[in-house]
């Protein structure tokens, strides 16, 4: 029997992740992410498939960021019509991730159609609506860690804690048919650190014939989880010195709730004085909710405090959700040391932006940042420390103290992944994609230093496995 993957995106790059698996009975896709770039090519890359969607059997999804299931209601929309499987707390957060992509998109169109008519250019529409991406969880079938379910006659799928977000998924395939015994091929994209907080280590797989694994962070190495406290910890008491505000513009899945839990901990353990604390983000809020109703998902640390609702770490008495877009204004009318939480991650759009536009300039205040800034987007200007940024078309004079904790990542770095793929011996190939191509070939240099056989994909290559 034949048995071969497709990898379709998330290849030498970090969006887009999409790989095919198919035997000679079974076709089953693992992710279907969004992929991000420039306006033409976003459309153009996000509607070829390389695949019928009307042939697949299942479609598996590994974890709720959107760069791995953003995709999923345009494939509906061309025509799949198979069960996507996944982890109920995964299908509970795309509810919300998907809608919101699709509200995103709308409210990109109707900016880019305004300017479209005034150069009498045809409308455009979005790769999907709100509607289309909250509609889309009709065909979502949740599973439990280590539930081995048959997808197709040939293959049955078991999810494993991956230990990245909540409810994310090392995927293993077992392929059954006319084999003596089963073709295991495991999918570990993306994958976690070990003693993050909230979330569980990833969980290791024994007896993994292949695996395609991550490299985000192939060639780099992160501080300790511990010295990104001690960073939080002293950037906001070097502020509230200078009775400034503390921005923090954040990510709404994982990295918020993650800030929320360091900010608990510092407050009981009074390293930090009692200061109002805002999540100004009604996405980031509605994940939060799920958090709370998943809470079995978390290291068995985070379930204690959750199961005291008055004491747990997203509801400490300073802490406050906004939901109002003039509340959320008003903030700027308050000049004493608080600290806000805002979307989006890249201060690309979302409340971050009125927040930063207020209060850039004034040198009392922070602007803390606690993820990735892609290039070309205002967070990677504010990184820069550029001297002005334009924040809705004016020009802010970039007074505040800008602070970048980098130890905050939810990705394995490489000695991380390395440590991963070792304790999952013997393997017989591990692919390595989900990240740019230096830092695929850092990790698969380390691991073949070890002996360990590893591929550098391309997009769209088909590999046959034996």
């Amino acid at each position: 029997m034949a048995v071969n993957i497709k990898f379709l995106g998330g290849v030498r790059t970090v969006t887009g992740s999409s790989h095919l698996v198919t035997t000679d009975s079974s076709h089953v896709l693992i992710d279907c992410g969004i992929f991000y770039g420039h306006r033409d090519e976003f459309y153009k890359i996000n509607t070829t498939f390389g695949y019928n969607p009307r042939k697949l059997d299942a479609v598996l999804l590994s974890h709720a960021h959107v760069d791995h299931c953003g995709n999923i209601p345009s494939l509906i929309k061309n025509g799949l019509s198979c069960k996507i499987y996944t982890t109920s707390a995964t299908k509970d957060l795309c509810s919300l991730i998907l809608e919101d992509s699709g509200k995103v998109q709308e409210e990109d169109i109707r900016y880019v159609n305004k300017i479209n008519h005034r150069l009498g250019l045809p409308p455009r529409r979005p790769l999907y609506t709100a509607q289309e991406g909250r509609k889309s969880l009709k065909k979502f079938r949740p599973l439990s860690y280590r539930q081995g379910f048959k997808i197709t006659k040939d293959i049955e799928a078991t999810f494993y804690d991956a230990g990245h977000i909540l409810g994310s998924s090392v995927i293993v395939l077992d392929i059954v048919e006319k084999r003596s015994s089963p073709l295991r091929i495991a999918y570990a994209v993306d994958l976690g650190r070990k003693g993050l907080p909230l979330l569980n280590d990833p969980t290791i797989i024994e007896g993994v014939d292949y695996m395609i694994l991550e490299s985000t962070y192939g060639g780099r190495e992160h501080d300790p989880i511990d010295e990104a406290k001690k960073e939080l910890k002293d950037a906001i008491n070097k502020t509230i010195e200078r009775r400034g505000k503390v921005l923090i513009p954040s990510f709404s899945l994982e990295r918020a709730q993650e800030i929320l839990y360091f900010l608990d901990e510092l407050f009981k353990n009074k390293d930090i004085p009692p200061i109002p604390v805002y999540v100004d983000s009604p996405l980031t809020t509605n994940i939060t909710e799920v958090f709370r109703t998943h809470y079995g998902y978390f290291d068995e640390e985070t379930r204690v405090l959750m199961r005291d609702k008055k004491s747990g770490p997203f509801d400490f008495a300073n802490l406050r959700y906004i939901y109002d877009k003039n509340e959320s204004k008003s903030l700027n009318n308050d000049k004493s040391p608080m600290i806000i939480i805002a979307g989006s991650g890249m201060c690309e759009a979302g409340r971050i932006l009125h927040h930063l536009k207020n209060n850039v300039s004034d040198s009392r205040n922070t602007v803390l940042i606690v993820g990735y800034m892609a290039e070309n987007t205002l967070g990677r200007r504010i990184v820069n420390k550029e001297r002005f940024v334009r924040i809705y078309g004016v020009e802010c004079e970039l007074n505040a103290e800008v602070v970048v904790i980098n130890a905050f990542s939810g990705h394995a770095d490489k000695n991380e992944l390395h440590e991963y793929v070792t304790s999952c011996l013997p393997i017989k190939k591990v692919f390595i994609v989900h990240g740019e191509l230096g830092q695929s070939q850092s990790i698969a240099n380390i691991l073949s230093n070890d002996g360990v056989d590893t591929y550098i994909p391309e997009k769209n290559e088909e590999v046959l496995l034996v």
